[in-house]
């Protein structure tokens, strides 16, 4: 929920959620496509149990909150959530050839 200005330092969330996701401390899992030959998608969706305002996102290697390696932050823009709302996250990792 942090609104700190993204940088290419990060390596967690500003603020991260915990109660708050549908399972407790548990950061929901995407789904992993590859669109391209050179790229890689991560698809989440986020369905809090609470009323949440949503400034950050980011896809980590672990779902367990407090943990694991964090690819990218990026803000939302303060997105408001109540319980039973979702929202949809889209990563696109594309790579260069021979790069």
């Amino acid at each position: 929920t942090g609104s700190t200005a993204e940088a290419a330092a990060d390596t967690a969330l500003v603020t991260e959620l915990t109660t708050q996701y549908a399972t407790d401390n548990t950061r929901p899992t995407g789904t992993v496509s590859q669109p391209a030959a050179n790229q890689f998608r991560l698809v989440t969706t986020l369905s809090p149990d609470a009323t949440v305002t949503i400034q950050e996102a980011a896809p980590f290697t672990q779902a367990a909150t407090g943990g694991g390696t964090m690819m990218d932050r990026s803000l939302t823009g303060g997105q408001v959530l109540n319980s039973g709302d979702s929202l949809q996250t889209t990563y696109t990792l594309s790579l260069t050839s021979g790069g």
